[in-house]
């Protein structure tokens, strides 16, 4: 498969792992102040307190006091079985009765919310931030945009001068797109497209972005899905071994690989990964992989290296692969959309809640703008 490369045919492997690295707190568009916070409530971990499975957990609760005086509005079906979608739609078309349970379980979910933000922006690298995305699988319902808003009018109410926003993008191509803003532009010059892989505590994406590369302004790339593949491991009645999603997500790039050349798209030597957990330079898991399927915080265990070694080039040249936490590639999908803040954060309520907190390299943005 003739692909092309995404950078100067000059550069050499070592000037690109130079340039590029796993982890990095210094990135091409942005700095990044703090992430994975691991905020403690007594035993327990405060995040755990705004995640999809304590939203639930909440619902259930409100049904459950209901069930002791009489019926249960939102009938006989489980809390768990009760897709986003059902629940969404209950929200806007059930019964007001219906209704006032979820809205009950969102107030006080939001509630939650506000907690946890207000202990974000005590810490230290969250000091002065401006606005807070909120990405993740609550994200894709209207309930998680109403919690979102919510717990932003009472921030403010509180005196809190912060904006709460959802992010952008599909949470399903968030993580894939921010992959784009994990190396410097250069890198896409003559192509149009990228392979990512994000990796979640209950399943694992991986996409053919689009890179739209920009002549002029702060953000000198972008990006779009074109094609994704979405693997519910947690769904799957065998628990997936380590080795085991390390070959599909192999598998599920090799697809997309033929796609973008079905598709006449000329793909890049490079694999965005994003992860949960704490990314060393290496490009292990140090820790913050306890939801993933085996064990992925082994020091001789790195993913980033074993799937190199799986797709060892993309078209004539050597694959370059780089790994960072999946909070913060979430949130750099956001970077065309908050150049209007100089401090920002990002919040994904998913299986865990995920947290990055960013300053935007206001001098580099506008060196950058200049010269373009």
């Amino acid at each position: 498969m003739q692909i092309g490369i995404g950078m100067p045919t000059a550069q050499t492997s070592d000037e690109i792992k130079a340039t590029v690295g796993h982890g990095l707190a210094r990135l091409p568009s942005v700095t990044l102040r703090g992430y994975n916070a691991e905020l403690r409530d007594g035993d327990q971990f405060l995040g755990d307190r705004a995640t999809n499975r304590a939203f639930r957990a909440i619902l259930d609760e409100w049904r459950t006091r209901l069930k002791k005086v009489g019926k249960d509005p939102l009938g006989d079906t489980p809390t768990s079985e009760l897709s986003k979608k059902t629940l969404d739609k209950i929200l806007v078309e059930g019964e007001p009765e219906a209704a006032g349970v979820i809205l009950s379980a969102l107030e006080e979910f939001a509630s939650e919310l506000v907690t946890i933000v207000d202990r974000f922006l005590k810490q230290k690298a969250w000091k002065d931030t401006e606005r807070i995305v909120v990405g993740g699988g609550l994200r894709a319902s209207r309930i998680g945009e109403l919690a979102i808003g919510r717990a932003s009018v009472a921030l403010k109410a509180n005196g809190r001068n912060v904006d709460l926003k959802p992010i952008h993008h599909h949470p399903d191509e968030a993580g894939l797109i921010g992959a784009v803003h994990l190396v410097p532009a250069w890198m896409f010059e003559g192509h149009d497209a990228i392979l990512a892989v994000d990796i979640g505590g209950s399943n694992i994406r991986a996409g053919l972005v689009k890179v739209i590369v920009k002549k002029k302004g702060s953000v000198l790339a972008d990006g779009e899905v074109a094609e994704f593949e979405l693997w519910c491991y947690a769904d799957d009645e065998a628990k997936p071994t380590r080795d085991g999603a390390v070959e599909r997500i192999a598998e599920m790039l090799q697809r997309l690989s033929r796609r973008a050349e079905k598709d006449e798209l000329k793909l890049a030597p490079f694999i965005g990964l994003a992860c949960p957990g704490v990314i060393e330079a290496d490009g292990h898991i140090e820790r913050g992989g306890q939801n993933l399927p085996g064990n992925w915080e082994s020091s001789r265990f790195n993913l980033p290296e074993q799937l190199r070694e799986l797709l060892p080039k993309i078209g004539k040249h050597p694959t370059t692969v780089i790994m960072h936490n999946d909070a913060v590639v979430q949130g750099l999908s956001e970077l065309p959309l908050i150049q209007d803040v100089a401090q920002w954060g990002v919040l994904t309520i998913g299986t865990g809640l995920g947290n990055a907190a960013f300053a935007n390299n206001i001098e580099e943005s506008r060196s950058s703008a200049a010269n373009g």
